[in-house]
């Protein structure tokens, strides 16, 4: 077990470190010390870029270009067999350089993936482990080019463990009968949103109340669904937190915004977050019922939880159905509307609060540490 301590693991991430906090960062800042990591991360058009190495606490980041889906829904330049061998070796190349400068170029390394361009490449490094982290969809983010499905398909027959969100999702990754999966949801810092905030945000104090909030990302909500709990209860303060990714959201959810009770407040930086939400009387969760959803485990349900808020959700995927022992789940719009008073007179804090801890990174982490470890010596064996 000693030999298992002393662990170099490199991640091939479709996010940017520095650009959104997701999973892979909650998990890498909690695996033990000895363990040597290195994230490598992609390049994104308007976006910071770490060309040269940088530390994030005891992990190691840089960027390296590769695959990319250019442009979304049109024909794409790397369907072109040629341009995307050279485009990949070139890729490849700059990663192998990186690999032996920063030494983690060892066959006994374990590799992870969740960036699926870089399947086919990581698929053939040589490696002790390799991990798939299916934390979304990640083909249904994509037009789906057939080569691309190829890459992913290649890594996931290596792969040693796979870690999935959701049920649904591992239907879809068709895993072979041996392959040893494990099911690792989405999770919360739970101290972060539990640990009470005594200042009210300025843009908070004068609304109405009760506040009904959403915090996450706009593209996702259903903004009709959103819309009929506004006109529904006029006399309530409805407040969405987050950014827009999409351009053009703005502009086609103009009769959502111009609601006199729905208040758009944009994206909140994740240290004063809690302080937001715990100002919610209702927490809700009104997502689009899409396919991609459907395969998603979402961290807001573990935050609103960790902050004691009551909890309306609308049945979109297996997390929120799980939860439904403390958490208000519609089938349907009209029920999600019908429901609102029920839901914000929930008093199962205490609860909630448990529900959150037994999904806190911490446990989580400890989890999947545990995993790769139990592969490691699976291997040695």
């Amino acid at each position: 077990m000693r030999r298992a301590e002393h662990i170099d693991l490199v991640w091939l991430s479709e996010i940017q470190w520095d650009f959104l906090s997701t999973r892979k960062q909650r998990l890498l800042a909690r695996f033990p010390e000895q363990w040597r990591i290195l994230f490598v991360e992609p390049f994104a058009v308007g976006r910071r870029s770490h060309w040269l190495p940088v530390k994030r606490g005891r992990v190691t980041v840089v960027t390296v270009p590769f695959l990319k889906t250019v442009p979304p829904g049109k024909p794409q330049i790397f369907d072109n067999p040629l341009l995307l061998w050279i485009v990949t070796l070139a890729g490849r190349m700059l990663a192998e350089f990186w690999f032996q400068v920063l030494g983690f170029a060892s066959t006994d390394r374990i590799i992870g993936l969740s960036n699926i361009y870089w399947g086919e490449a990581a698929a053939s490094m040589p490696c002790r482990v390799r991990f798939y982290d299916a934390n979304d969809d990640h083909l249904g983010f994509t037009p789906g080019q057939p080569w691309l499905r190829d890459s992913m398909r290649r890594f996931l027959d290596k792969a040693d463990l796979i870690f999935y969100v959701s049920d649904l999702l591992l239907e879809k990754l068709r895993p072979r009968p041996e392959q040893h999966c494990v099911e690792l949801g989405n999770g919360v810092e739970f101290d972060h949103f539990a640990t009470h905030r005594t200042e009210t945000p300025e843009k908070l104090r004068s609304l109405p109340r009760p506040i009904l909030g959403y915090a996450g990302a706009m593209d996702w909500i259903d903004a009709d669904l959103v819309a009929s709990v506004a006109k529904a209860w006029p006399e309530y303060s409805v407040v969405l937190i987050g950014p827009a990714y999409a351009c053009d959201w703005v502009e086609h959810h103009t009769a959502l915004l111009d609601l006199p009770n729905v208040h758009w407040v944009g994206k909140v930086g994740y240290d004063e977050l809690p302080a937001w939400v715990q100002r919610f009387d209702l927490a809700l969760m009104p997502l689009e019922r899409s396919p991609l959803k459907r395969a998603s485990n979402p961290n807001k349900l573990y935050e609103y939880a960790a902050a004691g808020l009551p909890i309306l959700a609308i049945d979109y995927c297996d997390a929120v159905r799980k939860a439904s022992g403390v958490v208000h789940v519609a089938s349907t719009l009209e029920e999600f509307v019908r429901l609102v008073p029920e839901a914000l007179a929930d008093g199962r804090k205490a609860a909630r609060q448990a529900f959150a801890r037994a999904h806190s990174w911490d446990t989580l982490a400890e989890t999947m540490v545990c995993e790769l470890r139990d592969a490691m010596q699976r291997r040695w064996s």
